[in-house]
């Protein structure tokens, strides 16, 4: 459904950001997060979303490359934001060293990726996803951070995901990604549609931990 937000009503990052809260306080309360953060799981759990993470990353990242010359999306490709190689580190601490032959991504993980990739064809629509995932990341995914190392002792491989040591001041760093948001020349009409498909991007985020949630069982923590 498109949003009725006015776009025009202050500056684009902070339209964006209100115009997804609903969207992202559904996902950060979903069944599968409340019980990660509540302490409910088993190692074992949490190594499920880091599985789906590397596919939804790799699909990001695919089309980083892709679109890292577009005049647009290009001022948000950052080297030192790049997931994939602390998730490849992580997956051999947390799965072992086959980890490649063994892991597969959930059906709505797949769904996912195929978003990312037929979003992706405007600047808009990869800067969507991407802003969705990694201010995300760099912001509430320490919460995650900080549990792998309390709970379960993982504090290098196995959560390297989280470690955003390259950006310097993250407070910064995302000051100026929002900078980057509200000075990109997207007419009215696209910065619209970029919020419909930030927004479709948390609701993929949701599908995927809703399918995550249908496994509890199997990853209560003893």
């Amino acid at each position: 459904m498109p949003v009725t937000t006015d776009v025009e009503s202050g500056p684009f990052s902070a339209t964006l950001r209100a115009s997804t809260l609903p969207a992202h306080e559904r996902a950060n309360h979903s069944v599968y997060m409340n019980a990660l953060l509540g302490g409910e799981l088993s190692l074992e759990g949490y190594t499920r979303l880091a599985i789906q993470y590397y596919f939804i990353y790799q699909a990001i990242e695919r089309a980083a490359d892709k679109l890292a010359k577009d005049p647009v999306a290009g001022k948000f490709v950052f080297e030192e934001l790049r997931r994939l190689p602390s998730l490849e580190r992580d997956l051999e601490h947390l799965v072992g060293p086959d980890w490649r032959e063994t892991v597969r991504p959930l059906p709505s993980t797949e769904r996912y990726a195929r978003r990312v990739a037929e979003a992706s064809n405007w600047s808009g629509g990869f800067v969507a996803h991407h802003y969705t995932r990694y201010l995300g990341d760099i912001a509430g995914g320490q919460v995650i951070r900080r549990l792998l190392e309390r709970k379960y002792g993982v504090s290098e491989a196995g959560s390297l995901f989280y470690h955003f040591d390259q950006l310097g001041s993250a407070p910064k760093f995302r000051d100026n990604y929002r900078e980057q948001l509200n000075s990109a020349p997207w007419t009215e009409d696209e910065r619209a549609r970029l919020i419909d498909e930030a927004i479709e991007a948390f609701e993929c985020n949701i599908a995927v931990f809703d399918e995550l949630a249908s496994e509890l069982d199997s990853y209560r923590a003893a």
